[in-house]
């Protein structure tokens, strides 16, 4: 998996190519949404392997779970401040992030993207990132170090790049008249 330090990319890349402001409360909701879908781990504690649909990188890391979870969270729009319509858009995106970064991690048994249709596992063809120890004891080591400096050349920095590009060329596009 990419680590907790990482799945925010999304939210603040977001952030940073969206011509309108978004409100603190959704941010900060994102934020936590992307991290969201690794509460499947506690499946661990009960003994459910991690190849289980229950398990690690399960149903909470399907494409359902995400539409679902961005459905739930759009009937609180009025207390993010935000229309319904970004709500669910936003927070979606944000869990379906989680997903799509953990599929370019060189480790672990794939995503479950296609939950509860199939159990069936999946990466992307290319994965350069280096996958994230589950625990934060495995980031008090050269191991943690090399797994930072992977998900910031692999995700951030491109994450970062691509929003600013956006933003840039949004700000300086000429209206067609």
């Amino acid at each position: 998996m990419a680590s907790f330090f990482s799945h925010p990319a999304l939210p603040v890349a977001l952030k940073i190519a969206s011509s309108r402001p978004v409100s603190k409360s959704l941010f900060i909701l994102c934020i936590i949404l992307t991290c969201f879908p690794d509460i499947d781990v506690v499946a661990f504690r009960f003994g459910i392997p991690y190849q289980s649909p229950w398990g690690h990188r399960g149903f909470t890391h399907s494409f359902l779970f995400a539409f679902v979870l961005g459905f739930l969270c759009q009937f609180f729009f009025r207390q993010l401040r935000e229309s319904r319509q970004k709500v669910f858009l936003w927070t979606t995106a944000a869990v379906l992030s989680h997903s799509l970064m953990d599929a370019l991690t060189n480790g672990g048994f794939g995503v479950a993207w296609l939950w509860p249709l199939s159990d069936e596992r999946f990466f992307f063809p290319w994965r350069p990132v280096e996958v994230s120890p589950i625990g934060a004891a495995g980031f008090m080591s050269m191991r943690g170090v090399v797994v930072v400096l992977s998900e910031i050349i692999w995700l951030w920095i491109p994450s970062l790049l691509v929003a600013k590009g956006y933003s840039l060329l949004m700000k300086n596009k000429k209206p067609l008249t």
